[in-house]
């Protein structure tokens, strides 16, 4: 995936937990076949108004970018870089102009994979992403580095051509879904919690992320494609894979006892691999032969 070789399917998505470097190696420790960034940001925003909001089948948020500065990135992505360690760098800015500098200046560091977090339904104002905007974005990034990338997009309305903007415009892969446009009410006082809509992951969106990758491969997609959405446990990991997906990210369900929770999905699917006598490309894709 992206060029690098993985020991396992199972890779930590980007959010709050990959934004220290003792969290991203204590996780490739813990057997992540790789671990992406918090998304890295030109411009970080302001120490505030970020928060999680759990709910019985996943987690609101309303963050958005790291807000370590570039330059203590790079150092970080060049020590991880030095040890050859499996770290997938994200990326956003505020213009493809802006974004292809950074990534430009990420590539500059070693970094052997990016991704672009151009998805994200935090921004202020929200986002309406178009099949334009996406290959904006990519084209820009393309230009000025030769590091494999994914582009990472919200599942939902007009995905197929968003998929194709990016890949037409020189991704080397996909990952699908960026969080998707939740929101909770206080039932007794009417009180939206939060204070507005923002991105909601987790266990309740794995059903439409597998409908929207079986669709893609059975309508002759081949593209690497990165599933994120709703993973907690071993099954999870295999159903993704059945569907077309080349790997798949975990993240929300780290939020409890993280290190546990990853050794736990990784050891279970090796576990579950095993006992089918295969190996995860006996696994990957098999949904679309039989359908």
């Amino acid at each position: 995936m992206l060029g690098l070789r993985l020991a396992s399917p199972v890779v930590v998505g980007s959010g709050l937990l990959t934004d220290q470097e003792r969290n991203i190696r204590r996780l490739l420790e813990d057997g992540a076949g790789a671990v992406v960034t918090k998304t890295i940001h030109p411009d970080p925003s302001t120490p505030g108004g970020e928060r999680l909001l759990r709910l019985p089948t996943g987690m609101l948020n309303s963050t958005t970018y790291s807000r370590r500065p570039v330059d203590d990135w790079c150092a970080m992505l060049c020590r991880f870089a030095d040890e050859k360690l499996p770290v997938i760098a994200s990326l956003y800015a505020d213009s493809p102009a802006e974004l292809a500098d950074l990534a430009a200046r990420v590539t500059a560091t070693g970094t052997p994979a990016l991704e672009l977090g151009i998805s994200c339904l935090n921004e202020e104002g929200g986002l309406d992403d178009t099949p334009e905007r996406v290959a904006a974005y990519t084209a820009a990034v393309r230009r000025r580095t030769p590091v494999p990338f994914s582009v990472k997009l919200a599942s939902g309305e007009r995905v197929r051509e968003r998929v194709d903007a990016a890949v037409a415009s020189g991704a080397n892969a996909i990952t699908l879904s960026d969080t998707l446009p939740g929101l909770a009410v206080d039932a007794d006082t009417g009180e939206v919690l939060l204070g507005g809509v923002f991105g909601y992951s987790g266990p309740g969106i794995k059903p439409l992320v597998l409908a929207e990758i079986f669709g893609l491969r059975r309508t002759g997609l081949t593209v690497p494609l990165m599933a994120s959405g709703g993973v907690e446990n071993a099954t999870d990991v295999a159903e993704y894979l059945s569907v077309g997906a080349d790997v798949v990210q975990v993240y929300t369900a780290l939020h409890r006892n993280m290190h546990t929770t990853l050794r736990t999905i990784r050891e279970d699917f090796d576990g579950w691999l095993g006992s089918k006598g295969g190996e995860v490309v006996d696994v990957m894709g098999r949904s679309i032969k039989r359908s």
